[in-house]
Parts: C-alpha cells; structure tokens; sequence
C-alpha cells in the first residue's frame, strides 16, 4: 500500500470511528441509555430492565429490529447501485447523514424528552440506531479491510495482544517478519480507539452544550466523507 493510500485508510478508518463514538455517547446520555450501534450493549439493557421491572424498555427493544432492517435496507441498496455501476459508499453515507438529521429534527420538534419512552424520544432513537445500523452495514460491505469502527472490544483486544508481543524480546531470527507484521498491525488499530475516545467524549460534550442538535456535526462528518470517496471515484 502506498504512503498516500494508507494516509487516507488512517483518515477514513478515524473519521467512521469519530463519527460512532460521538453519535453512540450523545444519543447514550440524552435518550436514557440507548446503545445506536452496539446490539450487544442494547440486550443487556433489556435484560437488566425487564428483571429490575422499568417501564422505559420500548426503545430499546425496537432498536433491534429497527437495526436488522435498517441493515437489510443497506445491503439491498448496495446490491442495486453495484447493478447500476455506481459508487455504493457516498450514497450510504449521505443516507447515514440524513437519518441522524432526521433524529435532530424529531427532537427539536418538541421540548427534550423527560422520559424514554416518549414517542419522540422513541422515533429519534429509532433515527439514530437506523443511521448506526448503515455505519455497520458499510464496515463489512466496504471497508471490511478497516479495523472496526463502531465495536471497539476486538480493535482494543487486538492492540494488547500487538503491544504485548512488541514490548517482548525478539525471539528466533525468523520472527522479524512476524514483528515487522505485528508493527504494522498495531500501526493501523490504534488510531481508531482514540479517535472513537475522542468521539465519545465530543458527544458527551455536544449533548451538554446543545442537546442532541450536536449530531449535526458527524452528520456533517458523513457528507465529507461522502464528498471524498465521491470525488475518489470519479478520478
């Protein structure tokens, strides 16, 4: 891979991670506990909720099947863009944009929400998670060569793993290529984790300094990105 075309993978790789962090700890702190692109994180919010007999448990059992459909949605309109011979990423994204706009746009409709399972609350969360669901879709469809940029569990087990055998002595000689592959491989996964950090606490911020409205910015993030990979495939 050329110096170029691993400076962009960095760029994309942090800006996706940027982009989940931000939207994931927002959406976290103002709509009561929702996970958008964490399923994992969602079920056991619906595990603890239903033993501990809390009422504010709609959402969060949506955002399942909201997220499998949003999923199904993403792969069909990859499918027929691939058949038109068109770029599947920039009309992705923008979707993605526009779904978090529209979660913006619910709530500021109303006053915030003063419980999770109002209807607005519960529609721009589903908004939200639906955007997440694209954001998944498009790491396997597009960027499956990317470290992940919604689940940081494997990058950050695989990052100790890499520093681990770095921090080691060199062992038999023919271990160099080994090392020299591990390095790179370290190289690639840390800039996600922090730049997902740094997203995560972005979103913590915005939500404390304009309320959910603060997911206007990775929706801006998302046109870029677009704009980039639209601009890429035209050259």
């Amino acid at each position: 891979m050329s110096e170029a075309a691993a400076r962009r993978e960095r760029v994309d790789s942090c800006t996706l991670s940027f982009i989940a962090g931000f939207v994931d700890t927002c959406v976290f702190v103002g709509l009561f506990g929702l996970f958008t692109a964490h399923v994992t994180g969602n079920l056991v919010l619906i595990g603890a909720a239903l033993v501990q007999r809390e009422s504010d448990v709609l959402a969060k059992l949506l955002a399942l099947p909201v997220f499998v459909l949003a999923v199904a949605v993403a792969v069909r309109a990859a499918d027929a863009l691939r058949r038109s011979g068109r770029g599947r990423v920039a009309p992705l994204l923008c979707a993605q944009a526009v779904l978090l706009l529209l979660a913006v746009a619910t709530i500021e409709a109303k006053a915030p929400p003063m419980q999770a399972d109002e209807p607005l609350a519960v529609l721009a969360g589903m908004f939200a998670a639906a955007a997440m669901a694209l954001q998944n879709a498009l790491m396997r469809l597009e960027f499956a060569s990317l470290p992940s940029s919604t689940v940081m569990t494997v990058n950050v087990t695989q990052v100790a793993i890499d520093a681990t055998i770095l921090a080691g002595r060199a062992g038999a000689p023919g271990e160099e290529a080994r090392r020299a592959e591990t390095h790179r491989r370290f190289a690639r996964m840390w800039p996600p984790i922090l730049a997902f950090t740094l997203g995560a606490a972005c979103g913590a911020a915005g939500y404390a300094w304009t309320g959910l409205a603060s997911l206007a910015l990775p929706a801006a993030l998302c046109f870029v990105l677009a704009l980039r990979f639209g601009r890429r495939a035209e050259q």
